[in-house]
Protein backbone atom coordinates (compact mmCIF):
# COMPACT_ATOMS: atom_id res chain seq x y z
CA UNK A 1 0.00 0.00 0.00
CA UNK A 2 1.39 3.47 -0.59
CA UNK A 3 1.28 4.56 2.75
CA UNK A 4 3.46 1.70 3.92
CA UNK A 5 0.24 0.41 6.26
CA UNK A 6 1.75 -3.47 6.36
CA UNK A 7 5.55 -1.44 7.35
CA UNK A 8 3.87 0.88 9.91
CA UNK A 9 2.25 -2.45 11.37
CA UNK A 10 5.34 -4.20 11.23
CA UNK A 11 6.94 -1.55 12.99
CA UNK A 12 4.58 -0.50 15.47
CA UNK A 13 4.36 -4.69 16.54
CA UNK A 14 8.62 -4.55 16.72
CA UNK A 15 8.73 -1.85 19.26
CA UNK A 16 5.96 -3.23 21.52
CA UNK A 17 8.06 -6.13 22.35
CA UNK A 18 11.11 -4.31 23.03
CA UNK A 19 9.27 -1.61 25.02
CA UNK A 20 11.14 -2.37 28.32
CA UNK A 21 14.39 -2.67 26.19
CA UNK A 22 13.94 1.18 24.47
CA UNK A 23 12.78 2.19 28.32
CA UNK A 24 16.10 1.10 30.05
CA UNK A 25 18.33 1.89 26.57
CA UNK A 26 21.16 4.89 28.01
CA UNK A 27 21.14 6.40 23.98
CA UNK A 28 17.38 6.97 25.02
CA UNK A 29 17.17 7.87 28.49
CA UNK A 30 19.39 10.55 28.90
CA UNK A 31 21.82 13.35 27.18
CA UNK A 32 22.47 16.34 26.42
CA UNK A 33 20.35 16.10 23.46
CA UNK A 34 16.92 14.86 25.65
CA UNK A 35 17.87 18.05 27.61
CA UNK A 36 18.45 20.26 24.75
CA UNK A 37 15.02 19.23 22.60
CA UNK A 38 12.77 19.84 26.10
CA UNK A 39 14.72 23.12 26.75
CA UNK A 40 13.33 24.67 22.75
CA UNK A 41 10.22 24.04 23.93
CA UNK A 42 9.71 25.34 27.50
CA UNK A 43 7.85 27.87 26.21
CA UNK A 44 4.64 26.13 25.36
CA UNK A 45 1.74 25.09 26.54
CA UNK A 46 0.66 22.20 25.35
CA UNK A 47 3.08 19.68 23.58
CA UNK A 48 3.05 16.51 21.33
CA UNK A 49 5.82 14.44 21.46
CA UNK A 50 5.72 12.20 18.51
CA UNK A 51 6.86 8.70 17.87
CA UNK A 52 7.12 9.06 21.68
CA UNK A 53 8.78 5.69 22.52
CA UNK A 54 8.70 4.35 25.52
CA UNK A 55 8.19 8.20 26.78
CA UNK A 56 11.49 9.81 27.33
CA UNK A 57 11.36 12.94 25.51
CA UNK A 58 7.73 13.50 26.92
CA UNK A 59 8.83 12.95 30.44
CA UNK A 60 11.66 15.67 29.99
CA UNK A 61 9.03 17.92 28.42
CA UNK A 62 6.77 17.99 31.89
CA UNK A 63 9.99 18.13 33.82
CA UNK A 64 10.85 21.69 31.41
CA UNK A 65 7.44 22.52 33.12
CA UNK A 66 5.07 22.48 30.14
CA UNK A 67 1.70 21.84 32.02
CA UNK A 68 0.12 19.51 28.80
CA UNK A 69 1.87 16.99 27.22
CA UNK A 70 0.52 14.36 24.79
CA UNK A 71 2.93 11.14 23.92
CA UNK A 72 2.17 9.41 20.29
CA UNK A 73 2.86 6.30 19.02
CA UNK A 74 1.84 3.76 17.00
CA UNK A 75 2.45 1.45 18.91
CA UNK A 76 -0.02 0.99 21.86
CA UNK A 77 2.56 -1.22 24.23
CA UNK A 78 4.82 1.84 23.69
CA UNK A 79 1.97 4.40 24.72
CA UNK A 80 1.25 2.65 27.64
CA UNK A 81 5.16 2.18 28.75
CA UNK A 82 5.34 6.22 28.26
CA UNK A 83 2.36 6.66 30.51
CA UNK A 84 3.48 4.51 33.28
CA UNK A 85 6.80 5.63 33.41
CA UNK A 86 6.24 9.39 33.15
CA UNK A 87 3.57 10.95 35.15
CA UNK A 88 2.12 14.03 33.38
CA UNK A 89 1.76 12.50 30.51
CA UNK A 90 -1.05 12.13 28.76
CA UNK A 91 -0.97 8.97 25.69
CA UNK A 92 -2.56 8.53 22.14
CA UNK A 93 -1.91 5.86 19.62
CA UNK A 94 -1.13 7.52 16.96
CA UNK A 95 0.23 7.39 12.91
CA UNK A 96 2.84 9.75 12.96
CA UNK A 97 1.64 10.40 9.11
CA UNK A 98 -1.73 11.11 10.18
CA UNK A 99 -2.07 12.53 13.45
CA UNK A 100 -5.19 12.46 15.00
CA UNK A 101 -5.48 16.38 16.43
CA UNK A 102 -7.45 19.15 14.98
CA UNK A 103 -5.26 21.98 13.28
CA UNK A 104 -3.03 24.63 15.60
CA UNK A 105 -3.36 22.00 18.82
CA UNK A 106 -0.15 22.61 19.81
CA UNK A 107 2.58 25.08 21.02
CA UNK A 108 5.86 22.92 20.59
CA UNK A 109 6.12 18.95 19.15
CA UNK A 110 9.32 16.84 19.03
CA UNK A 111 10.86 13.63 17.39
CA UNK A 112 13.62 12.32 19.04
CA UNK A 113 14.98 9.51 17.29
CA UNK A 114 12.30 7.58 15.18
CA UNK A 115 11.48 9.18 12.21
CA UNK A 116 13.88 6.85 10.22
CA UNK A 117 11.06 4.50 10.68
CA UNK A 118 8.83 6.46 8.39
CA UNK A 119 7.79 5.76 5.46
CA UNK A 120 6.85 9.05 4.06
CA UNK A 121 9.00 11.69 5.97
CA UNK A 122 7.54 14.34 3.98
CA UNK A 123 4.14 13.38 5.04
CA UNK A 124 4.88 13.36 8.80
CA UNK A 125 6.97 17.06 8.19
CA UNK A 126 3.12 18.23 6.79
CA UNK A 127 1.10 17.07 9.64
CA UNK A 128 3.32 18.71 12.63
CA UNK A 129 2.81 21.73 10.42
CA UNK A 130 -0.54 21.25 10.22
CA UNK A 131 -0.86 20.28 14.28
CA UNK A 132 1.26 23.15 14.78
CA UNK A 133 -0.01 27.03 15.61
CA UNK A 134 1.33 29.41 13.65
CA UNK A 135 4.84 30.69 15.01
CA UNK A 136 5.12 27.11 17.07
CA UNK A 137 8.29 25.15 18.04
CA UNK A 138 9.27 22.02 15.50
CA UNK A 139 11.98 20.18 17.84
CA UNK A 140 13.66 17.51 15.79
CA UNK A 141 16.33 14.89 16.29
CA UNK A 142 17.27 11.96 14.44
CA UNK A 143 19.74 9.52 13.19
CA UNK A 144 21.71 11.13 9.89
CA UNK A 145 23.77 10.41 7.07
CA UNK A 146 26.79 12.27 5.59
CA UNK A 147 26.76 14.18 1.86
CA UNK A 148 28.83 10.64 1.57
CA UNK A 149 26.78 8.01 -1.15
CA UNK A 150 29.50 4.95 0.23
CA UNK A 151 28.94 6.17 3.67
CA UNK A 152 25.06 6.83 3.52
CA UNK A 153 24.90 3.05 1.95
CA UNK A 154 27.09 1.47 4.69
CA UNK A 155 25.12 3.29 7.90
CA UNK A 156 21.64 2.74 5.95
CA UNK A 157 22.75 -0.79 5.58
CA UNK A 158 24.05 -2.19 8.62
CA UNK A 159 20.54 0.00 10.22
CA UNK A 160 18.84 -2.37 7.95
CA UNK A 161 20.11 -5.84 9.11
CA UNK A 162 19.86 -5.38 12.65
CA UNK A 163 16.12 -3.78 12.11
CA UNK A 164 14.10 -4.56 9.22
CA UNK A 165 11.83 -1.54 10.14
CA UNK A 166 14.57 0.71 9.89
CA UNK A 167 13.64 3.02 6.42
CA UNK A 168 16.48 5.17 5.70
CA UNK A 169 18.38 7.65 7.64
CA UNK A 170 18.42 10.81 5.63
CA UNK A 171 20.74 14.05 5.05
CA UNK A 172 20.85 17.06 7.44
CA UNK A 173 19.83 18.95 4.46
CA UNK A 174 17.08 16.20 3.10
CA UNK A 175 15.33 17.37 6.56
CA UNK A 176 16.28 21.49 6.07
CA UNK A 177 14.35 20.95 2.50
CA UNK A 178 11.31 19.09 4.09
CA UNK A 179 11.13 21.54 6.64
CA UNK A 180 11.24 24.46 4.50
CA UNK A 181 9.22 23.19 1.98
CA UNK A 182 6.44 22.33 4.87
CA UNK A 183 6.41 26.27 5.47
CA UNK A 184 9.16 25.66 8.66
CA UNK A 185 11.85 28.25 8.82
CA UNK A 186 14.92 26.96 10.31
CA UNK A 187 16.39 28.41 13.25
CA UNK A 188 19.10 25.98 14.82
CA UNK A 189 20.75 22.88 13.88
CA UNK A 190 23.39 20.76 15.79
CA UNK A 191 25.30 17.44 15.31
CA UNK A 192 26.45 15.48 17.49
CA UNK A 193 27.53 11.75 17.80
CA UNK A 194 26.64 9.29 20.20
CA UNK A 195 28.50 6.45 21.41
CA UNK A 196 26.60 3.10 20.73
CA UNK A 197 27.78 -0.02 22.68
CA UNK A 198 27.36 -2.95 20.06
CA UNK A 199 26.04 -5.92 22.34
CA UNK A 200 23.27 -2.86 23.84
CA UNK A 201 22.52 -1.92 20.12
CA UNK A 202 21.93 -5.21 19.01
CA UNK A 203 20.12 -6.69 22.58
CA UNK A 204 17.53 -4.32 22.27
CA UNK A 205 15.98 -5.98 19.49
CA UNK A 206 14.02 -8.95 20.52
CA UNK A 207 13.60 -10.31 17.41
CA UNK A 208 17.24 -10.17 16.08
CA UNK A 209 18.34 -13.40 15.53
CA UNK A 210 22.18 -14.92 16.01
CA UNK A 211 22.76 -15.33 12.54
CA UNK A 212 21.88 -11.68 11.50
CA UNK A 213 23.81 -10.85 14.19
CA UNK A 214 26.92 -12.43 13.06
CA UNK A 215 26.21 -10.84 9.50
CA UNK A 216 25.93 -7.46 11.24
CA UNK A 217 29.12 -7.98 13.01
CA UNK A 218 30.93 -9.15 9.92
CA UNK A 219 29.59 -6.16 8.00
CA UNK A 220 31.29 -3.81 10.94
CA UNK A 221 34.62 -6.48 10.44
CA UNK A 222 34.58 -5.89 6.72
CA UNK A 223 33.93 -2.41 6.18
CA UNK A 224 35.74 0.14 4.30
CA UNK A 225 38.18 2.39 5.77
CA UNK A 226 36.48 5.44 5.11
CA UNK A 227 33.33 3.70 7.15
CA UNK A 228 35.67 2.45 10.01
CA UNK A 229 37.00 6.18 10.19
CA UNK A 230 33.79 7.88 10.16
CA UNK A 231 31.83 5.84 12.83
CA UNK A 232 35.26 5.44 15.29
CA UNK A 233 34.05 1.98 15.04
CA UNK A 234 36.07 0.01 17.64
CA UNK A 235 36.93 -3.72 18.31
CA UNK A 236 38.03 -5.48 21.27
CA UNK A 237 39.40 -9.09 20.71
CA UNK A 238 38.65 -8.66 17.16
CA UNK A 239 35.15 -8.36 17.29
CA UNK A 240 32.76 -5.03 17.55
CA UNK A 241 32.33 -2.97 20.79
CA UNK A 242 31.50 0.16 20.22
CA UNK A 243 30.87 2.93 17.09
CA UNK A 244 29.79 6.31 16.60
CA UNK A 245 25.94 7.16 15.67
CA UNK A 246 25.71 10.80 13.84
CA UNK A 247 22.87 12.64 14.81
CA UNK A 248 21.25 16.16 13.98
CA UNK A 249 18.74 18.25 15.90
CA UNK A 250 16.81 21.11 14.44
CA UNK A 251 14.97 23.58 15.86
CA UNK A 252 12.29 24.98 13.54
CA UNK A 253 9.21 27.68 13.46
CA UNK A 254 6.00 27.07 12.08
CA UNK A 255 4.82 29.79 9.75
CA UNK A 256 3.45 32.80 11.73
CA UNK A 257 -0.13 34.02 10.07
Amino acid sequence: MTDGTNRKTATADSFGASADGYLSSTTHREGEDLELLAAWCDEASWALDVATGAGHTAGALVDAGIPNVVASDASPSMVATSVDSFPGVAGVVADAERLPFPPETFDAVTCRIAAHHFPAPEAFVDEVSRVLRPGGVFAFEDNVVPEDETLDSFLNHVEEMRDPTHVESYRTSTWHQWMETAGFTVEETEHLVKRIDFRAWVDRMSSLDVETEVQVRRTFAEAPETALDFLDVRFENGDVESFDSPKALIRARNSPE
